[in-house]
């Protein structure tokens, strides 16, 4: 009797993490293509929903080698060649995570290898993929920018070498 509870048991608890796999995998990725200056693709970008926020795995080509630093920008604009179109960090309204912009991507940078390309994920933990004042889609959309280097940010921040727009899929 005791090994059929414990079968039972192990059966549901089964069922129930292939069930929340399952769910996960469902959800398509947004695909994000990148434009450099020249309006040419240098990657994409994958975002996908965590408990944490959202996650944004990078897969970049023919960007300069070193550090580069990431945002979520405010506007679905990439016009070449200096990018800003796509605005300043975006940033939610009575936003609840201190000083910094929900665009921030803290204690994370790019770094892209001496052959200029990367595959890199963060976590972007101040924005959803949802319908409130946090999600990428907010006001038609938001776009991400890659600094020419990580580090300082607002007047101070490196050129923007590439840049995405992010919209709801259709």
């Amino acid at each position: 009797m005791k090994f059929l509870v414990c079968s039972a048991l192990f059966f549901l608890a089964s069922s129930a993490a292939f069930s929340q796999d399952h769910s996960h995998s469902a959800v398509n990725p947004v695909a994000v293509n990148l434009i450099n200056p020249e309006g040419q693709s240098v990657g994409t970008a994958f975002l996908s929903p965590s408990s944490t926020g959202v996650k944004i795995t990078l897969d970049i080509k023919n960007l300069p080698p070193g550090a580069h630093s990431i945002h979520i920008h405010q506007h679905a604009l990439c016009e070449p060649p200096d990018f800003k179109s796509a605005g300043s960090h975006f940033d939610a309204p009575e936003h609840a995570h201190g000083a910094h912009p929900a665009g921030d991507i803290p204690d994370f940078s790019l770094i892209v290898g001496p052959n200029g390309t990367a595959h890199a994920s963060a976590i972007a933990p101040y924005v959803t993929l949802g319908s409130d004042d946090h999600s990428v889609f907010s006001n038609g959309g938001t776009a991400i920018i890659i600094h020419a280097a990580a580090g300082a940010t607002g007047s101070a921040a490196p050129p923007r070498i590439a840049c995405g727009a992010i919209t709801k899929p259709s």
